[in-house]
């Protein structure tokens, strides 16, 4: 524990070869608990190079308050069981488009339009949006993580992380509600 606390405290200050260790000391273990759950090594992999990049990514922000093996670990299995829950809904919708024959109509072309014009003004508005307030929602929303997990990567409470996920989302509702009422 002392150890881990003594490597987090290096990699925070960015040294690579702290951070390089605790990469080839878990590594292979990590690879076998996430093969375990998703039933793919490669993904498995995927899962846990990418969890490396995000904690080297904001090695500056870190804020592990337990065992770094800990977080790993618990890192690994809700990415890999968030990957589980995906792969079942990927299967479930793709069996009912083959289930069913999908003809393009062109209420689907104008669903399509809307679609594009919606993602258009997310996009807008997340820009808008302070950069703390978009890097919380990025990371929630589209690398899945867990509002604990953010706070300790940030250094930031779970409250603030809902706080500031809360106005992120009334702002978005507003700007869709705008727009689609005109």
């Amino acid at each position: 524990m002392l150890d881990d606390l003594l490597l987090l405290k290096k990699i925070k200050e960015g040294d690579i070869k702290a951070f390089e260790y605790i990469f080839r000391k878990y590594y292979s273990s990590l690879i076998f608990f996430a093969t375990g759950i998703t039933g793919r090594t490669d993904v498995a992999e995927e899962i846990i190079q990418d969890l490396f990049y995000v904690l080297w990514k904001e090695h500056e922000n870190l804020n592990i308050l337990r065992s770094l093996k800990g977080y790993l670990y618990g890192a690994v299995r809700n990415r890999a069981l968030q990957y589980c829950e995906r792969r079942k809904l990927d299967e479930k919708y793709r069996g009912t488009i083959n289930a069913a024959s999908v003809e393009i109509t062109p209420t689907d072309a104008q669903d399509d339009i809307e679609y594009k014009e919606l993602e258009e003004v997310v996009k807008k508005t997340m820009e808008k949006m302070p950069e703390r307030r978009r890097k919380i929602f990025n990371m929630h929303r589209f690398e899945n993580l867990k509002y604990m997990e953010i706070a300790e990567i940030l250094s930031l409470s779970v409250k603030t992380i809902e706080a500031e996920m809360g106005k992120a989302l009334k702002t978005l509702r507003k700007e869709i509600d705008y727009h689609t009422s005109i």
